[in-house]
């Protein structure tokens, strides 16, 4: 065992409160205060206080980090350098994150609320693999020759868009924004990041890192502020080429309207999901009772592509029921810097608020509380829900079909297959979904008919970064992770030689 995993809670306790978080925003290199010189409280949903104060940007600081990635990008320090010299420094980014650890996780923490246990074994190593991952790629791809006739050469070269603006949430900041910034820097582009103003401690930690790692200043820059503010400003820059964007389906929306009230700037999202688990008769139901409980109850439901649906043959339904409490009733709820604590404080008191008035919801509209349904560790002043199944829930019920975003499982049944996929396909989202069942035959039919853009068979949110994230319908378009991602921050050229 590590010497950060054998901490003990007073350890971590300690550890939060001599931590001292970074606040300013990153622009041109430096640390800077926000023009306007105001500043806004980061409220930790650990016990509703204020961990800190953090500049809140707004128009005026946009338009100059903008301008120092602009001016960045049109210099060729970073997307001129040679690749090898690139993947160095990606790779030294990526080494760093790994060396800052402690830090990184509890800022996490702080301003999450996830336990101090995931925050160190899966938020900040997945970062820094992620930058590693994409590091790799810098000497590996090659443009290409296309075929014409012999008195012709035709190239056709993957260049760089510019400066992106990378719009990240609050339930994974660390990762999310390394999804975005591996494949972005790789391919020589200029950042500006603006993390959500519930979490941006970490983003402001990173780029001080890739600057000591190497990054030319003006490459990476963060703009913290509400995102009415900074990132509103953002979206409509038009000297933004592109905005990549997770979040809500509303403020996506919103994204895609500032795309066309400014420069038709490209938008990429990743939005919201009510991913369906559909379980059919012969499923192994131990085994979907374990892989729907952490679909669900993992980072406190505050997943996108979160488990939240269970569609299930009606024959088995009370004997799923009773393996998932019994699989929830060994996640342990508690405080954030328990090393044992498994689900955490969701983030803010607002979001609490809307997960119960969900529940309550559900309630009235004929649903029945098979487990939980309260918050918990009130005395705390933080902000915990319990893990919550609700039974007997009808396809047209809110909680059936709006995403709550929290450890809320709305739970229907089924009698026909047919039934069951119309079920599970009714929906505005298509994130993700998982099929369980014994039959690969029905495992095919279901994994193919299912509008998802993954879909589990008899396992649920496994992956790796071979493989490409992101939804169909309203969960959006484009994809995060795999070298896929690489593309939405590329365009192609053309460049044809006539020979006489």
């Amino acid at each position: 065992m590590s010497a950060l995993a054998a901490r003990t809670r007073a350890q971590w306790v300690e550890v939060a409160r001599t931590l001292e978080p970074e606040g300013r925003a990153f622009i041109d290199g430096r640390l800077t205060e926000a023009q306007s010189g105001t500043r806004f409280q980061d409220i930790s949903p650990i016990d509703g206080k204020a961990a800190t104060s953090v500049a809140r940007c707004a128009a005026a600081d946009v338009d100059t980090a903008v301008a120092n990635a602009r001016a960045t990008f049109e210099s060729g320090v970073w997307r001129g350098c040679e690749p090898k010299d690139r993947k160095r420094v990606l790779l030294r980014f990526a080494e760093l994150i790994r060396a800052d650890l402690e830090r990184l996780a509890a800022l996490e923490t702080i301003d999450v609320g996830k336990p101090i246990a995931n925050s160190l074994a899966v938020d900040v190593p997945f970062a820094a693999d992620c930058i590693a991952y994409y590091a790799e790629f810098a000497d590996k791809l090659y443009d290409e020759v296309a075929p014409t006739g012999p008195n012709d050469l035709a190239l056709v070269r993957r260049e760089p868009l510019g400066v992106i603006a990378a719009i990240v949430p609050w339930n994974y900041p660390l990762i999310i924004s390394a999804w975005k910034l591996g494949p972005a820097l790789l391919t020589g582009n200029s950042v500006v990041l603006k993390p959500a103003e519930q979490s941006p401690l970490t983003a402001i930690r990173l780029a001080e890192l890739a600057c000591e790692a190497g990054l030319p200043p003006g490459v990476l820059n963060v703009v913290p502020g509400y995102g009415e503010e900074a990132g509103k400003a953002l979206a409509l820059h038009g000297d933004v080429d592109m905005v990549s964007f997770t979040g809500s389906t509303e403020v996506g929306k919103l994204m895609l309207r500032y795309s066309g009230e400014s420069n038709m700037k490209r938008v990429a999202l990743e939005c919201g999901g009510k991913s369906p688990h559909v379980v059919l008769a012969d499923a192994d139901i131990g085994a979907a009772a374990e892989g729907i409980a952490w679909g669900i109850y993992y980072n406190a439901g505050e997943t996108c592509h979160a488990g939240s649906r269970v569609i299930v043959h009606e024959r088995i339904k009370d004997r799923l029921i009773a393996e998932i409490t019994r699989v929830a009733g060994g996640i342990t709820l508690g405080f954030p810097w328990e090393p044992s604590t498994q689900m955490g404080a969701l983030i803010d008191q607002n979001h609490m608020q809307r997960v119960l008035g969900y529940i309550d919801d559900g309630v009235r509209s004929g649903a029945r509380v098979a487990l939980g349904g309260k918050r918990a560790l009130a005395e705390t002043g933080g902000f915990y829900v319990e893990a919550t199944i609700l039974d007997a829930v009808k396809p047209d019920m809110r909680v059936a079909r709006e995403e709550i975003f929290g450890p809320v499982l709305a739970v229907s049944t089924f009698t026909e297959e047919a039934q069951a996929l119309r079920m599970a396909n009714d929906s505005i989202y298509g994130l993700a979904a998982a099929v369980w069942t014994s039959d690969m035959n029905a495992a095919h039919r279901f994994s193919s008919a299912l509008r998802g853009g993954t879909v589990w068979v008899n396992s649920f949110d496994r992956s790796s970064f071979a493989t490409p994230f992101g939804g169909f319908k309203q969960s959006g378009f484009g994809r995060d992770r795999s070298p896929h991602a690489i593309d939405k921050y590329t365009d192609l050229k053309t460049i044809w030689t006539a020979f006489k």
